[in-house]
């Protein structure tokens, strides 16, 4: 009589045999504490802006360049020279500061919240579908720009600006802030937070879309399937060149509303209506191309450095 192999004596259309279980290559996605995507991201965003800023500052000297005056730069090249000779390569920096105390907290909020959204959005075998994943970047997108991005993306555009008048008042970053409160109030700091929200959103909501389709497209049936680091800084850089195509005008409207002179405009809308009006379509994608390799180089250094940080904290950080 030939016996049965251990535990596989019977096998149904209902109920699955626990050694076929146990062999099957796809088990279950681990899940990310919120916890610890709070302490990488904030790593990751903290590393990734000060690699990345003078692209930033470029994006936001052309976009307040406005055609109304004639343009004080012919392009990329010529506001990267005219910053380097009249303040040096440290002019490149300058607005570094309220950035960096900024990007920590950003990136800590946006990977934070969208753990904990898509750690319940998730299905039985730990996946995240694409849908899903995009309202998670849309809800981690918009607490960013509450609790962190509008304050410090006013007082960084508001620094920038400020260089380019005769004589600068800001000393430094906190001179700065305290003499915007003292001017403005509380308020001064959320110049724009309509325009920030939506983009804020929009952009983690694409981000977050693409990555997350990348990764499931690259992963197929093994949810614990390893991504290669230079495979997720492709991906994020993907990620990230779909939202600026997706939200650059956005990021041009919250830029001017931001700005030194945004007492000329009476709300979002009025903005737009604006540029559109004095400065035509084209206005709306100024700063295209530096923000473009800002951004994907911005989103595949983040996600490279977040999901390396994940992996030694789950070495070190037992949460399950």
């Amino acid at each position: 009589e030939g016996s049965s192999p251990p535990c596989c004596t019977f096998i149904s259309p209902f109920h699955r045999p626990r050694c076929l279980a146990a062999a099957a290559p796809a088990g279950k996605a681990k899940l990310t504490h919120p916890g610890k995507a709070i302490l990488a991201g904030g790593i990751a965003g903290g590393i990734e802006i000060c690699i990345t800023f003078p692209t930033e500052y470029v994006k936001t000297q052309l976009q307040l360049d406005e055609k109304a005056n004639p343009p004080k730069y012919r392009g990329i090249g010529d506001c990267v020279k005219q910053t380097v000779q009249s303040h040096g390569i440290k002019g490149l920096y300058r607005g570094l500061s309220s950035l960096l105390y900024g990007s920590i907290p950003k990136s800590a909020v946006r990977f934070g919240v969208f753990e904990f959204l898509s750690n319940h959005a998730k299905d039985e075998s730990g996946r995240l579908d694409s849908t899903k994943s995009l309202l998670c970047g849309l809800g981690a997108g918009v607490m960013e720009a509450v609790l962190v991005v509008c304050p410090m993306e006013t007082v960084k555009v508001k620094f920038i600006h400020d260089q380019t008048s005769a004589n600068p008042k800001y000393k430094g970053f906190f001179h700065g802030v305290r003499e915007i409160v003292r001017a403005q109030g509380l308020r001064g700091t959320y110049q724009g937070l309509t325009a920030t929200v939506l983009k804020q959103g929009s952009n983690q909501a694409i981000r977050f879309f693409v990555m997350t389709s990348l990764k499931n497209w690259y992963k197929g049936d093994n949810p614990n399937k390893a991504i290669n680091p230079l495979v997720t800084g492709l991906f994020g850089a993907i990620a990230g060149a779909a939202s600026v195509f997706g939200n650059t005008p956005l990021d041009v409207i919250k830029t001017r509303m931001q700005g030194l002179e945004a007492h000329k405009y009476k709300s979002t809308l009025d903005c737009a209506m604006k540029i559109l009006r004095y400065e035509g379509l084209a206005a709306f994608y100024k700063g295209t191309v530096p923000r473009l390799g800002r951004v994907c180089l911005d989103v595949a250094i983040v996600f490279i450095i977040y999901e390396e940080v994940v992996k030694v904290l789950n070495m070190v950080w037992k949460t399950e």
